[in-house]
């Protein structure tokens, strides 16, 4: 089957890049899109073709779906490729390149909407053998409802939006008494955000580590895993710092979670690059979410497979086969990545404006993800991530050290950043032995603080 000559890359900053370097391994052409904040963007300079969408604010530019198709027909551009945000788990969007007689790099569009509503996936789950939390099996309509499924389950309780992520529509409830009003927040928070007030409840779990497993599978019936990668040190529910291996998975809970994910994906009909988010509590393996698009810890997984996961997602969306088997995976050594982000770091506000000092660590097993330089200004409209710092050792204790070497050695100068945060987090003992899991940070800034 016949490679694109040509892809729009719907998104900007480093995975607008990342896109491109791997279509330009590939032989591919690119088409960048941008609003006009990011004119001076690295993706645009080094894009084949630039094309500006609409004014800073993303719903008017990144969001802007007639004005995206508009350059994908003005370049002639045979497939779109959304990253991740944005568009990218967005059904709709998917369906409408489809109707518009172009490829969208990621799953079909019925398997975004089934498994972008958290209720209808943990349905699917339960239906493929994936364990999951205790919880409500449809959808809570009404408080009534809300007080008999938390009663079953027993407090503390997790309410959550159907269509929502990134800890929208997400309240933590301990008692009867506080639990109607936390229904009816998060049930406007999932309506504000996510344009579905749909909510479920899920038994809580306290100290729980977060595991997912990357999957990959192709139009042919075939689907390997990848392994996993341990995201638990998050702040409100966003990713600070990932690695793989998890230091708390056992190579047969490996096994067994990756052929979990697999036989769930190939049971949807899923293709392209996806996660399958699970919890770990008490030596225990919980689902919660299936990501459909490539993630932004990828590059971890990469190291330790050696494997290309954006260059896999265009040719599977091309018809192409998956260029490996199971048992063609190998896991060498470990890589841990940090998200450098545009923050003061002790109030976490964002930290916007111009780079006036940029100089990026090299050497070595060291990665850097990142579309800024010097005399870029980063724009106060979108995501504060400024660069992933990926570094890979023989073994955990060589990639702490070097992450820590990474980390010193990074400059960057006119803005706030996370990099204070993240050396002080890989000198921390507890960290240092992996002795770490979801509620990790909030301890450890109380303390250090």
């Amino acid at each position: 089957m016949p490679m694109f000559n040509k892809i729009l890359i719907a998104n900007r900053g480093e995975i607008a890049l990342r896109v491109h370097r791997a279509c330009k391994e590939l032989g591919i052409q690119t088409v960048a899109v941008h609003s006009s904040a990011d004119a001076e963007a690295m993706h645009v300079k080094l894009a084949d073709e630039s094309v500006c969408i609409g004014p800073p604010p993303s719903q008017d530019s990144y969001l802007n779906v007639a004005a995206i198709m508009a350059a994908a027909e003005i370049t002639d551009t045979q497939a779109i490729h959304p990253g991740y945000g944005f568009l990218s788990e967005n059904a709709a969007f998917a369906e409408i390149i489809q109707a518009s007689g172009l490829t969208f790099i990621g799953p079909e569009p019925e398997v975004i909407r089934l498994l972008g509503d958290k209720v209808r996936a943990r349905q699917a789950m339960i239906e493929s053998g994936v364990p999951v939390v205790q919880g409500s099996s449809s959808a809570i309509p009404n408080e009534e409802t809300a007080v008999k499924v938390a009663r079953e389950i027993g407090f503390p309780v997790i309410i959550k939006a159907a269509g929502g992520g990134g800890g929208r529509g997400m309240k933590v409830v301990h008692t009867e008494a506080a639990l109607i009003n936390s229904y009816t927040v998060a049930r406007t928070e999932a309506q504000q955000f996510f344009k579905n007030d749909e909510v479920y409840i899920e038994k809580f779990l306290k100290n729980p580590r977060h595991v997912e497993i990357q999957i990959l599978a192709d139009k042919h019936g075939h689907a390997i895993h990848l392994g996993e990668r341990d995201c638990s040190l998050q702040r409100r529910h966003q990713k600070l710092l990932e690695e793989s291996p998890s230091p708390m998975v056992t190579p047969e809970e490996r096994e067994h979670l990756g052929r979990l994910a697999t036989k769930a994906a190939l049971a949807v009909g899923y293709t392209g690059a996806g996660t399958f988010e699970f919890l770990q509590s008490e030596g225990k393996y919980y689902f919660i979410e299936v990501n459909t698009r490539i993630q932004v810890e990828h590059p971890v997984t990469e190291y330790v497979t050696g494997l290309d996961l954006v260059k896999e997602q265009i040719r599977v969306a091309a018809g192409l086969p998956l260029a490996i088997t199971q048992e063609q995976v190998r896991f060498t050594g470990h890589a841990i990545e940090c998200r450098i982000n545009a923050e003061d770091p002790e109030r976490f506000i964002p930290s916007p404006g111009l780079i006036t000092e940029y100089h990026p660590p090299g050497g070595g097993g060291v990665r850097v993800d990142s579309a800024a330089y010097s005399g870029y200004r980063i724009p106060p409209y979108y995501d504060s991530l400024i660069a992933k710092l990926v570094v890979h050792g023989s073994d955990r204790t060589e990639a702490v050290a070097r992450m820590r070497r990474a980390l010193d050695e990074y400059v960057i100068g006119g803005v706030k950043t996370t990099l204070p945060l993240h050396q002080r987090i890989l000198r921390d003992s507890a960290f240092v032995r992996g002795r770490y899991d979801l509620n990790f940070l909030s301890r450890f800034l109380k303390r250090d603080g």
